[in-house]
């Protein structure tokens, strides 16, 4: 239970909802309890149990005292008085009382309910809002190490296995302990000799469900991981469908989820049958238990030893009936323990994504960063990747309006070097400046407010044209966005799709072709209207005839604009202000595209002869 304390930190339960269930629940069992014990005075009055003597004690009002006692014998007097009228006047009183507590005791075990669910759905609303919140405020590096399957059984199955629990196990754990309590009052208040009897074999019973619970949560935890296998082999399927079937690995891709399928079929066995076995087991104890309270209690009536041990044929009775109704909370919890052995092992993960640290957060004392104005600089900057170094003491300034390409072999940092300006990740040595200030002083939405991205890896969303270049903006008019597809180059493709800028593109864009997939990102960025702009290899994976029109899109946005340029195809970046030569993680040459092709040996004049650049 301390792993569901620790989660329930992260969500924040609302006692105005609690509350009310325990009142309810209590006055529901008080009222389930009187239920039973009127069987008592239902079969002494049926079988004319109490002598003239025993009933004459009632004929009078007894003085009020808040105890059992008073209300007992206000009861028989009420009987007494009606039964001297017309016994079958006694008959209809009796039947009366039990049909009112029945609607009393089930009124408020609806109120519990109703209290409980309310409870219990806020509790998973505000656990997936804190799980996917987190999932985005997390540092890049983060989804590196992940895999998305696993993060989306986290999300999706995981949440579901807690709702499971807070829906059966934890509503079972948090109510019947309460009615047991309830119902063992009673038994104590029939017969001592007889409830201290349960009282010794019951533990016997507990701890053989325990040792048969005991492994469920490793194979529920075994469980869960092999959902997350699972859904990263579907979602790499389905993004490398068409290359799976180019290479003909159909079949490896079946057998590997396959193999993957059957292992949680097996865990997945394994957990339930173990779960089933607590419950047959504490039915089989429960049936015990009844057996030997019937020949324990049986041989007491039976040798007419009751009176004197203060237990009469009718409460012998009543405390068999009362003593079924504890063994079914009983065996409740037992299957509640099995569940929230399961429900356990999806908690642990979930806190794994809870608990784990942002690396890269505001400052408490972060400002609002005004309008940028003046430079960026790169000061001394070193960054790694876990213990691997990728960037080694780089330092550079990129003036207002002016653009500044990275060039080099792939691995060498141009896109880290990108990353770290949005602080996407920060540096581990050094500082990046914006206008004289470090960027960690200023918060980060008010940083990338004034940036916009244009990557090889286009993302789009499975929505309208429209709201993926208007992405965040619910207010943006339909003006803006034309002029912003217009300047981007695509206003004359987007008119002439089924619904125009309201047509649905499917999932990442699936159906435009590459070229227009990148202007629309383009459109998405001009909209935006930067001060900087940062392109990674915007055009690379284009043919020749789109990268035109997406180059001729790309000059558009860059016009007037501060932009750092990432670029293989050299072409791209012959009017840049300054191109940096990045090799080991360090800046090897630097200067304008006709300043490095007059030195004879460099690196980058190798580079414009391989790919025939004047």
């Amino acid at each position: 239970m301390r792993t569901y304390r620790r989660l329930v930190k992260h969500v924040k339960p609302y006692g105005g909802h609690i509350v009310p269930f325990f009142i309810f629940t209590l006055i529901g069992v008080f009222f389930s309890i009187f239920q039973f014990a009127l069987i008592i005075p239902l079969l002494n009055f049926l079988f004319n149990s109490h002598s003239p003597a025993e009933m004459a004690q009632y004929a009078t009002l007894p003085n009020f005292s808040f105890s059992a006692n008073y209300f007992k014998s206000l009861f028989y007097y009420e009987v007494y008085h009606l039964k001297t009228v017309n016994a079958v006047y006694a008959l209809y009183f009796i039947a009366a009382i039990i049909v009112a507590t029945t609607i009393l005791a089930n009124f408020f075990k609806y109120m519990a309910q109703r209290s409980l669910i309310s409870a219990r759905t806020l509790l998973v609303k505000k656990l997936r809002e804190a799980i996917f919140g987190k999932i985005n405020r997390l540092h890049m590096g983060y989804f590196t190490k992940e895999h998305k399957g696993d993060l989306l059984s986290r999300m999706n199955s995981d949440v579901f296995e807690i709702e499971a629990v807070a829906s059966n196990s934890l509503e079972v754990l948090f109510k019947e302990p309460w009615v047991m309590i309830g119902y063992f009052a009673a038994l104590f208040a029939i017969s001592v000799k007889l409830t201290l009897f349960t009282l010794l074999v019951i533990p016997i019973s507990a701890f053989g469900i325990a040792m048969v619970t005991k492994r469920l949560k490793k194979e529920a935890q075994d469980m869960q991981s092999s959902i997350g296998r699972l859904l990263t082999i579907i979602d790499e399927t389905l993004m490398g469908m068409r290359i799976i079937r180019a290479f003909n690995s159909t079949d490896f891709i079946l057998k590997r989820f396959s193999r993957e399928n059957d292992f949680y079929r097996r865990a997945s066995l394994s957990g339930f049958k173990r779960r089933e076995l607590a419950p047959a087991f504490s039915e089989v104890a429960g049936v015990m238990v009844v057996a030997g309270i019937l020949i324990y209690g049986g041989s007491i009536i039976l040798n007419n030893k009751g009176a004197s041990v203060g237990l009469e044929a009718s409460a012998f009775i009543a405390f068999i009936a009362i003593f079924s109704q504890v063994m079914r909370p009983a065996k409740a919890m037992v299957v509640a323990m099995g569940n929230i052995q399961r429900g356990e092992a999806a908690a642990v993960r979930i806190l794994e994504v809870l608990e784990t640290p942002v690396l890269v957060d505001d400052k408490p004392n972060a400002i609002t960063m005004p309008t940028f104005e003046h430079a960026i600089e790169f000061k001394n900057v070193s960054f790694g990747y876990s213990d691997t170094p990728v960037l080694k003491d780089i330092s550079f300034k990129l003036d207002k309006g002016k653009t500044l390409a990275l060039v080099g072999p792939s691995g060498v940092g141009k896109s880290t070097i990108a990353d770290l300006l949005p602080r996407f990740y920060d540096v581990n040595s050094g500082s990046i400046i914006i206008d004289g200030k470090d960027i960690r002083d200023f918060t980060m939405e008010s940083l990338r407010k004034q940036m916009s991205f244009v990557t090889q890896d286009i993302v789009l969303f499975n929505d309208t044209i429209f709201n993926n270049i208007a992405l965040g903006k619910p207010d943006a008019t339909e003006e803006d966005v034309i002029n912003a597809a217009k300047i981007a180059n695509a206003h004359d493709f987007i008119i002439q799709t089924e619904n125009g800028y309201h047509t649905n593109i499917g999932d990442r864009g699936v159906r435009l072709s590459g070229g227009q997939r990148q202007r629309l990102s383009i459109a998405r960025a001009v909209f935006k209207n930067p001060a900087i702009l940062i392109l990674d290899e915007a055009t690379s994976a284009l043919d020749t005839e789109s990268e035109k029109s997406v180059q001729d899109a790309l000059d558009n946005l860059m016009e007037g604009r501060t932009t750092l340029v990432i670029a293989h195809r050299l072409s791209t970046i012959k009017e840049a202000d300054e191109i940096l030569i990045l090799q080991d993680g360090k800046i090897v040459e630097r200067g304008s595209h006709f300043e490095l092709i007059e030195i004879e040996e460099s690196i980058y004049r190798k580079l414009t002869l391989m790919q025939k650049i004047a």
